[in-house]
């Protein structure tokens, strides 16, 4: 053998073992590539079925709130029928002293009320025609005596009496 025969088959040994290298590399990435998508087809399968899980949980809560809406509905119509019931029994009963007294004081109250929101009324009215009404004028302010005036008065001092002090 020559040593171009010798040459070539060392270089192609080395790319020989430069495949092999690189097949070996390729297949630890097929390998992770194999294991992640078993791991994503597990997520999918997992996510479906917590999709179904909230499908008949919302059906559930649909079927919950139409049977609740079904009950409330029932219940508005009763008390919309006693409520009836109820006006007609008013309506029918026979009117007592006691109860015309209530009326009528009821009547009254009603009729003070009236009357009194009708003076407010007008009293805002005019407020409005005289505004400089609202307005107080405001008292002169006293001289304030200082604090060495009080120290010296003349005046005997009580215990009810505290200077300095707000009133």
């Amino acid at each position: 053998m020559s040593i171009i025969a010798i040459g070539l088959n060392l270089m192609l040994a080395g790319l020989l073992a430069a495949a092999l290298a690189m097949g070996w590399r390729l297949n630890k990435r097929l390998q992770a590539l194999r294991d992640s998508h078993d791991g994503f087809a597990r997520a999918v399968r997992e996510l479906n079925a917590a999709a179904e899980r909230a499908e008949q949980g919302l059906a559930d809560l649909r079927a919950a709130t139409d049977e609740a809406t079904d009950a409330l509905g029932d219940r508005i119509q009763k008390g919309r029928d006693l409520v009836h019931k109820l006006e007609r029994l008013i309506e029918q009963a026979p009117a007592t002293p006691t109860r015309r007294r209530e009326i009528e004081d009821d009547r009254d109250d009603e009729r003070a009320q009236e009357r009194r929101l009708g003076a407010l009324l007008a009293a805002a009215r005019e407020a409005r025609k005289r505004p400089e009404r609202l307005v107080r004028e405001a008292p002169a302010p006293r001289p304030r005596a200082s604090f060495d005036d009080e120290l010296f008065d003349d005046e005997p001092l009580s215990l009810t009496d505290v200077r300095g002090a707000r009133r």
